[in-house]
């Protein structure tokens, strides 16, 4: 089954993605389920699996946030309870297995995206060897060979913060059966692979620019 598993909705604060066009485009560009997983904030996942039910979407939606720990961002899916920013990446660690949730490390070594930098010494199911808005091969690639040499599963994620890009790169997962908690568990044993193509640059610039001007707006609002 194809998942991807990195993915922003309204609830960031660089993302205008409603619910109900993600749930649409997920379908539409062949994804059997998604992650959302917005900045600092569980609510965005959590609403969004709850949308999917109301209006009966087949896509299997999983809870998830991409915390900023004080050395880059971590994911973590089947989030339960807000994990605080500004933790140590171990101690980041450490709240989300105290959720029973899965830890994947996203765009490690793209730095201007806050990647953590490293891999190694982490406690971690995963790393997004893939991810769509990397504007070089440079990133992925290292990510990709440091995952090979320390035997982490790997998997792709799209860092979609517009409805029409998800599923740009995704995870093949080997599930048994369509629940989150059973392609939690497939990501735990390791049953995935990466695969997908690259954001056009037009989309990330138009990105960028949205996500500037939506937290302008919000600093006026509270001014």
């Amino acid at each position: 089954m194809r998942f991807d598993l990195h993915v922003h909705s309204f609830f960031s604060k660089d993302s205008n993605a409603s619910h109900d066009d993600i749930l649409k485009y997920a379908s539409r560009n062949g994804l059997d389920g998604f992650a959302i997983c917005d900045h600092d904030s569980i609510e965005g996942g959590i609403k969004c699996a709850k949308r999917a039910q109301e209006i009966g979407s087949k896509q299997i939606v999983i809870p998830g946030v991409e915390v900023s720990s004080s050395k880059g961002h971590i994911l973590v899916l089947g989030v339960k309870e807000r994990i605080e920013p500004g933790l140590s990446p171990e101690e980041t660690i450490k709240r989300a297995r105290e959720q029973g949730a899965v830890v994947i490390i996203p765009h490690p070594f793209k730095i201007t995206s806050h990647g953590i930098g490293y891999l190694n010494g982490l406690d971690i199911d995963a790393v997004e060897v893939l991810n769509s808005r990397c504007m070089t091969q440079g990133p992925n690639e290292r990510a990709r060979k440091e995952a090979e040499k320390l035997g982490l599963a790997q998997v792709g994620g799209s860092d979609a913060h517009e409805a029409e890009m998800v599923g740009r790169t995704y995870a093949e997962i080997d599930v048994s059966e369509r629940s989150v908690e059973a392609v939690l568990d497939a990501i735990r044993a390791g049953r995935t692979s990466a695969g997908g193509s690259m954001t056009p640059a037009s989309f990330v610039v138009k990105q960028m620019f949205a996500g500037h001007l939506k937290k302008a707006k919000s600093r006026l609002r509270k001014h």
